[in-house]
């Protein structure tokens, strides 16, 4: 028989096993913290929109506070870290790489049995970039492209060239070799890689156990739904794999007041009494991504606005979820203001029932956000029912 959580206990295990709640080090995180927090939550999504700062660098700072990013860079371009398609675009420690071979397998195997695919009309350029790789090392799109390599074409706007490299980065022919200005430097795995993660085999049912297992982990509890999501693994592998993992003790059932479907705790999970955080969120980070386990989680209802034309946004272009305690409370539309050095808090949201110590609470992080950035002001503009508050706060 399946143990009970109460929805709160749920939302506190969620939150301790992606690693909030712990007590600080004393001093600025460094490599260290950074590598035991990626072990954690097993990726960090990649996203190359910039209007406040780049997704992967977020999640860091809602959980360990300020730090030098470029700290964090030595260890995402390390070799202990690599890129791929894991849950998004992500980094990835590099010993997940080979329980991805199969979506690589079945990329290759889809598209070069497309006789319409770009691969089966550009073949010799896929073997003309593999062989550009061999013979000058790593190196960026931008350093192989010829003028006669004209941008056109999807919105991405991209050339043959990175079309062509990002197909065998999918297929794993190429891997990445680190980045420079955030643009991907490409490699040939022999070059980057060690042998033992080139060579390792792993049977597919195997990777599939392993992915849920550090995705029910980075969850604490969760439905198969939720686990599945982590690494887009589809529910005829996912739910085998739940399976399998219960029977041998590693996920324990348990029911949840209000989840609608089957759930299961991680035996590793804590399960703290209460909650201590305040955090801004980024779109792309863990607790929020899935839009359906925030809602059941956390009773937010979150879309993110980037594409939705600005006449018809609610909230805002860049809204960070405001995480404190265990509940998400409020929402802000946060830009860099690099050349102005300013932080603009351009709409500022409570969600209802939100604690009236909201605004006290997410100051000293809006200052704190301020100097990680190198920023020397804030200004609040008076959008949203959470803007008067925050400023009344902020200039005191």
């Amino acid at each position: 028989m399946a143990s009970s959580l109460s929805p709160a206990l749920a939302r506190r295990v969620a939150l301790a096993a992606q690693g909030f709640g712990r007590p600080s080090t004393g001093g600025p995180p460094g490599i260290r913290q950074f590598g035991s927090l990626i072990d954690r939550l097993g990726l960090l999504q990649i996203d190359s929109v910039n209007v406040f700062e780049r997704s992967h660098y977020l999640p860091v700072f809602a959980r360990l506070g300020g730090y030098d990013k470029a700290q964090l860079d030595r260890l995402t371009y390390s070799p202990r870290i690599t890129e791929y398609w894991a849950h998004e675009a992500s980094f990835i420690p590099v010993d997940t790489l080979p329980l991805l071979r199969w979506r690589q397998q079945e990329y290759r195997e889809k598209w070069a049995a497309d006789s319409e695919s770009w691969f089966n009309a550009n073949r010799p350029m896929t073997e003309w970039l593999l062989a550009e790789l061999a013979a000058k090392g790593p190196m960026r799109a931008s350093e192989i492209e010829h003028e006669s390599n004209t941008r056109s074409g999807s919105w991405w706007g991209w050339s043959d060239v990175k079309r062509g490299l990002e197909t065998l980065f999918r297929w794993g022919d190429v891997v990445s070799a680190g980045r420079t200005r955030f643009e991907r430097v490409y490699a040939l795995p022999e070059q980057v890689l060690p042998a033992s993660v080139r060579e390792l085999q792993v049977p597919r049912d195997e990777a599939m156990r392993r992915l849920i297992s550090i995705s029910a982990r980075a969850h604490g509890v969760g439905t198969a739904d939720d686990f599945a999501d982590y690494f887009r693994l589809k529910a005829v592998d996912a739910v085998p794999a739940i399976r399998e993992l219960e029977e041998s003790g590693e996920l324990l059932p348990v029911a949840i007041d209000g989840w609608a479907k089957p759930a299961w705790l991680h035996r590793d999970a804590r399960l703290p009494r209460r909650m201590q955080a305040t955090a801004l969120l980024s779109p792309f980070d863990p607790v929020v991504w899935a839009r359906a386990r925030a809602l059941r989680l956390f009773d937010f209802h979150y879309r993110i606005e980037i594409y939705t034309p600005e006449p018809k946004r609610v909230f805002g272009y860049y809204v960070l979820p405001v995480l404190v305690d265990d509940r998400v409370v409020g929402r802000l539309d946060l830009k860099n203001d690099r050349q102005a050095g300013v932080l603009r808090v351009r709409a500022s949201w409570s969600e209802p029932g939100a604690p009236d110590e909201t605004a006290a609470r997410l100051a000293p992080v809006l200052r704190q956000t301020m100097q990680w950035q190198g920023l020397t002001d804030i200004e609040v503009s008076p959008k949203g029912n959470l803007a008067a508050p925050l400023a009344a706060e902020l200039s005191s």
